[in-house]
């Protein structure tokens, strides 16, 4: 394709940490916290986001009247959520390394020959109007997902992956599906010298949903001190 022999896959991810920021500013990020609200349920809630790089993800939200989260860390991860659990359940350890990819603030993109990734050009895509290259991405793990970066701008707009649905109503002779779910970004906005996408919405191709909708942020700071206890699950 003449897109292809125009840009390499190389070049493309080059742009696009150029767009965001640049690798020298994206290699100072040791943390990250985000405030806002998400979409839970069909009701909106308070959501907080906190990252220390390579180490934690925590992701709070307050529901039912109680805190709950998602925990990963680079031992395990846990999950809590008031509405249908009395107390915080371990995962699986099947299920932990595909969830560790989150604790990369970067993204996978970055440096992702040094992580172990592989990537991909697989062809040019329209979202909204927006034309995009369309990168593939197989994390270390085997694990797969799809990029879409403006052919202008080279910013992330979209990114697609299949996941597991964990939590519906499953047992040893029907195991739990695995549906297909597109994550949009937009309404960047600089820190210190740094894009983020403010606006974060996530689908599920299957018409079920995700559990989650759309998350808009109002408050994101990097190297903010890490309470330690936000790695512990009680």
């Amino acid at each position: 394709m003449q897109f292809a022999q125009a840009q390499t896959v190389d070049e493309i991810i080059d742009k696009y940490i150029k767009a965001i920021g640049g690798k020298d500013k994206l290699l100072l990020i040791v943390t990250i916290y985000k405030e806002g609200s998400v979409e839970m349920m069909g009701n909106e809630v308070a959501v907080r986001v906190t990252k220390e790089q390579g180490k934690l993800s925590r992701t709070e939200f307050d529901a039912a009247g109680a805190t709950g989260f998602m925990l990963i860390t680079e031992k395990d991860a846990w999950n809590y959520f008031p509405m249908r659990m009395q107390e915080p359940a371990k995962m699986p350890d099947a299920a932990i390394a595909g969830m560790q990819n989150e604790l990369d603030i970067a993204g996978p993109l970055f440096n992702y020959t040094a992580k172990g990734h592989q990537v991909e050009l697989i062809g040019k895509d329209s979202t909204d109007g927006i034309f995009t290259y369309k990168i593939k991405l197989t994390f270390k793990d085997g694990t797969e997902r799809i990029f879409f970066i403006d052919t202008s701008s080279f910013l992330l707009v979209k990114s697609s992956a299949k996941i597991i649905a964990r939590g519906r109503n499953t047992d040893a002779f029907n195991p739990a599906p695995t549906i297909e779910t597109t994550t949009i970004y937009s309404d960047y906005r600089v820190i210190d010298g740094i894009l983020f996408p403010y606006n974060i919405e996530t689908k599920s191709a299957d018409g079920q949903g995700t559990g989650t909708g759309g998350t808009i942020f109002d408050t994101i700071e990097i190297n903010k001190p890490v309470d330690a206890k936000l790695y512990k699950p009680l």
